[in-house]
């Protein structure tokens, strides 16, 4: 439990307030022209906001390099 308040509460970059502001914006907007697709997507934008989730900035999404080399001793060759 602690660790979820720490999430949600400490970490806040200029991306995470851009994403928190879109969803509440989006929200009222989807809420205002009733348009379901709209409240869907201001809903996942709040989520990654609240949970620090997403994919926002260098190497977000990046897979880590492994920096073993393999020899030709452990190749397999016979």
């Amino acid at each position: 439990m602690d660790a979820l308040k720490q999430r949600i509460f400490t970490n806040w970059s200029f991306s995470r307030f851009l994403r928190l502001g879109m969803g509440l914006w989006m929200l009222a907007w989807s809420l205002q022209s009733r348009d379901w697709s709209a409240g869907f997507l201001s809903g996942l934008l709040l989520f990654m906001a609240v949970s620090n989730t997403g994919c926002c900035g260098a190497r977000g999404c990046a897979v880590p390099r492994n920096n073993k080399s393999i020899s030709n001793d452990t190749k397999g060759d016979n």
